[in-house]
């Protein structure tokens, strides 16, 4: 008797390598189960690397160390998934402001043009040590913003824990003129890619 197909495909526990509530929150919306063991880990980058190769490196130096430890713990086969986000503009990547007054240099800067968001993701399983590297990158153009818009954004909480601080799920859409690319790719995780990367490499995740 042939054994059952099911007994030679694994079944994956998806590992989330982040703390990210928006990258909870997507995931979960996309009907995704799912661990977090968010990496401890500094978030430094090698300037002699172009700025797609640190979002590249930073995403897989974020799964290793959680791939390393969940692995000494789970013997079930698993997936670490990490990423990492970044809005750039005039090949510069702005990261997080740390206070109002880079909230609203941001912003500024932001403000009437066009920027990009990269972001890397880095997925590791624990069967055969396969693992995949991505980039996804969206065109956003901005409307042009008045110091009293700018302002007034930065007053409220949401700027200050997002890349180039402006939240597009939240008050900073309205800020948006138009977007070319994943929309879930600005929010922190390109849902679509993942799927589709996950159905190429037959990785089947536990329900």
């Amino acid at each position: 008797i042939l054994p059952s197909l099911c007994s030679s495909v694994s079944m994956y526990q998806l590992v989330l390598a982040s703390a990210s509530p928006r990258r909870r929150q997507l995931l979960n919306e996309a009907g995704f189960y799912f661990l977090v063991h968010p990496s401890q880990i500094s978030e430094t980058f090698d300037k002699n690397m172009t700025l797609e190769d640190q979002l590249r490196d930073l995403s897989r130096r974020k799964a290793e160390v959680v791939f390393n430890e969940y692995q000494g713990i789970h013997k079930d086969p698993f997936i670490v998934l990490a990423a990492d986000t970044e809005v750039i503009i005039h090949g510069e990547a702005l990261g997080k402001p740390q206070d109002q007054r880079q909230a609203m240099a941001f912003l500024k800067l932001l403000s009437g043009g066009f920027h990009e968001v990269k972001t890397a993701m880095f997925m590791k399983e624990s069967v055969k040590g396969d693992f995949v590297s991505h980039v996804e990158t969206t065109l956003i153009e901005f409307n042009e913003l008045n110091d009293q818009e700018i302002l007034d954004y930065a007053k409220t909480s949401e700027p200050y824990d997002k890349a180039g601080g402006y939240a597009i799920q939240g008050e900073g859409k309205k800020f948006v003129k138009r977007t070319a690319g994943s929309w879930t790719n600005v929010v922190g995780l390109p849902v679509e890619k993942l799927v589709e990367i996950f159905k190429s490499k037959n990785w089947i995740l536990k329900k």
